[in-house]
């Protein structure tokens, strides 16, 4: 997969996030996904009904914007690893955060099978308070 192609790819899929729109968000990703973040609880989320239940929760209490850094392609083009700065904000409002973090993201054509997400979650304390 050409590195033109795949920036493509992730652009679309840093936009389809941003727009928080779970339709659109699961528009990018295969039937069977795998699908992990630091919000997962190390169990990780299998398959698009489960992702749809996760992204609607996270979507209605997290206000998230990303911006595209860089992609790196994985071998024979296979997926990449996307780095990214996201800033993050209760929905509610109040004070936002600044983060940089990484996917990992495996793919079945021009649709995500595998994404693994990576960032410092001790970022979001200030935003959680003492009892989160």
């Amino acid at each position: 997969m050409a590195d033109t192609k795949l920036s493509k790819l992730a652009t679309r899929f840093i936009d389809a996030w941003n727009s928080q729109d779970v339709d659109q968000v699961l528009a990018c990703y295969t039937d069977d996904v795998s699908y992990w973040d630091p919000g997962t609880r190390g169990e990780g989320i299998q398959g698009q009904d489960a992702l749809r239940r996760y992204l609607s929760r996270l979507f209605e209490a997290w206000k998230m914007h990303w911006s595209l850094r860089e992609v790196y392609a994985l071998q024979e083009g296979e997926g990449a690893a996307v780095l990214w700065r996201a800033t993050l904000q209760k929905a509610s409002g109040g004070a936002a955060v600044e983060v940089n973090g990484m996917d990992l993201v495996l793919l079945a054509g021009d649709r995500i099978r595998r994404n693994d997400v990576y960032f410092d979650r001790a970022v979001l304390a200030p935003l959680l308070g003492p009892s989160s």
